[in-house]
């Protein structure tokens, strides 16, 4: 029997494109308004600030804090049932952008993840993307 495999998004859909694409470099992207400096996440076609559409792309550290975050002690997708407990976390950016992902690199996450925690992203890679995870740092 095959291993599960985790459910991937779509790298072509229009709005998240170029994001998708910069994983495949390890780059984590965001958007920033280039009319009113506001910072976008996730991607789209408009600024959430003021409406426009004159939009750039920025390349995040990857450098972040844990903002709020989930343990997930049941799953029935196939791939993340043999994963339970795993933590979900909104990791606060250091240049702004606030994202949901999870965090790796812990054996106990209802212990060892915590609100405030500096955290790194770390890559997982794939054919045609990588997806942006976090760990603790230090």
């Amino acid at each position: 029997m095959a291993e599960p495999t985790r459910p991937l998004p779509n790298p072509n859909e229009a709005d998240t494109r170029a994001f998708w694409e910069g994983t495949k470099d390890k780059e984590l992207r965001y958007q920033k308004c280039d009319d009113c400096s506001t910072v976008i996440f996730y991607p789209r076609r408009h600024c959430t600030g003021c409406l426009g559409n004159n939009l750039s792309w920025q390349t995040a550290s990857g450098q972040g804090t844990v903002y709020s975050y989930s343990v997930v002690r049941q799953s029935y997708h196939p791939f993340f049932r043999g994963r339970v407990p795993y933590a979900v976390a909104w990791i606060d950016l250091d240049e702004g952008p606030r994202l949901l992902s999870n965090i790796v690199g812990v054996e106990d996450p209802l212990n060892e993840v915590q609100i405030g925690q500096r955290v790194e992203v770390e890559w997982e890679e794939h054919e045609n993307l990588s997806i942006p995870l976090f760990r603790p740092v230090g």
